[in-house]
């Protein structure tokens, strides 16, 4: 199975920003939906936000009004741009579509 790249994690400072790519090297991204998820250390993982193909979004509690989820069908790329992190925020944040194994993810550290 073809895994997801993610990338784009770092570590920041509350309050601050981040965009997160992922790539999905697969014929069907512009007809499949698209999410996101994550890990924190010792956690379960949790659904983050999700987008159709047509580019509806929705999101999960922990995302509402700070996380926006986005895709480029051409470039076969889905985003989230996360706005005003928080520490709890931290985690490894993995994406996936229908089908896919999970890829190795992007951490993010939100440091207080």
């Amino acid at each position: 199975q073809v895994r997801p790249v993610e990338s784009g994690g770092g570590l920041v400072q509350a309050g601050g920003s981040l965009r997160l790519s992922c790539v999905a090297s697969t014929n069907r991204f512009g007809i499949v939906e698209m999410a996101w998820y994550r890990q924190p250390q010792g956690g379960k993982r949790e659904l983050v936000a999700k987008i159709s193909s047509g580019g509806d979004a929705n999101y999960a509690d922990v995302g509402k009004g700070r996380f926006t989820i986005s895709r480029d069908n051409d470039k076969n790329t889905v985003y989230l741009q996360m706005m005003s992190l928080k520490p709890e925020d931290t985690a490894v944040y993995y994406c996936k579509y229908p089908g896919s194994s999970w890829g190795q993810g992007t951490q993010v550290t939100v440091s207080s």
